[in-house]
């Protein structure tokens, strides 16, 4: 396994880990200042914010497109249009197919994220790594690079095959890689995530599974916590994130 503790050549920061600070939101302009400042020179920002502060002044070097997939059309705004979770994994995979076609028009390759279960009526009906690739094989029997996956430690973990799996995905499936903490007891099921090292998932151990199938880029740090990393400074919170990726990442 590559050795972080010594810099943060390879941590990423995903920006709405500091996207509220204080309890206010906070612009992108400030959070890249403040990476700057800490000498985290890699981010990864949500396309609100980008819209927010226009694609003139953010023009980005993105090594891929991340898909969190959707679910039951409604749903996240309490109101589902219908409750066949098939259908809807249906869709998604025509979505993608459709997707897929523009990105290889344009080079940018495509990453589906996986999300928890928990998350798989409103957010994502793709909620395990097997299922994604599945979809990559399906989609991109080729192996072209420009399908593959976003593996994030909260959503998977629990998975009794995410070992097997990631062998499976190898490193040109394995476009990226997000790291937090699932903490005891979790008080909100999408705005509670651990800081690296304050909960229960086994980090090193997976990201050794990660790297022996091949991944080699950024582990990116990525952190909702309504109740308390959005609460504090973003100086603070990047200091300790950038100590924690050293330490137990």
């Amino acid at each position: 396994m590559r050795d972080f503790t010594h810099d943060s050549q390879w941590l990423s920061l995903n920006t709405a880990t500091l996207r509220r600070q204080r309890g206010q939101d906070v612009p992108l302009a400030r959070i890249i200042d403040q990476c700057a400042a800490h000498g985290v020179h890699t981010i990864s920002p949500w396309r609100d914010q980008v819209q927010a502060a226009g694609l003139a002044a953010t023009a980005l070097d993105a090594p891929c497109l991340v898909l969190v997939v959707g679910a039951l059309p409604g749903a996240l705004a309490g109101t589902p249009g219908y409750r066949d979770i098939a259908r809807a994994r249906a869709e998604v995979r025509d979505g993608i197919a459709a997707t897929l076609a523009h990105a290889r028009d344009v080079g940018m390759p495509l990453a589906i994220e996986p999300l928890h279960p928990m998350q798989a009526a409103d957010r994502a009906c793709v909620n395990t790594l097997e299922h994604a690739l599945d979809l990559c094989d399906e989609l991109d029997a080729a192996r072209t690079g420009l399908l593959g996956v976003a593996l994030d430690v909260y959503h998977v973990w629990w998975d009794p095959k995410l070992q097997a799996q990631i062998a499976r995905a190898g490193a040109d499936r394995l476009l990226a890689y997000h790291v937090c903490d699932w903490r005891l007891p979790t008080r909100d099921l999408l705005a509670d995530r651990g800081m690296m090292g304050d909960g229960i998932i086994e980090l090193r151990k997976i990201r050794g599974w990660v790297e022996a199938a091949g991944f080699a880029g950024c582990c990116e740090v990525e952190i909702f916590s309504e109740a308390d990393w959005w609460q504090r400074d973003g100086d603070e919170t990047l200091a300790v994130c950038i100590e924690r990726h050293r330490s137990v990442v």
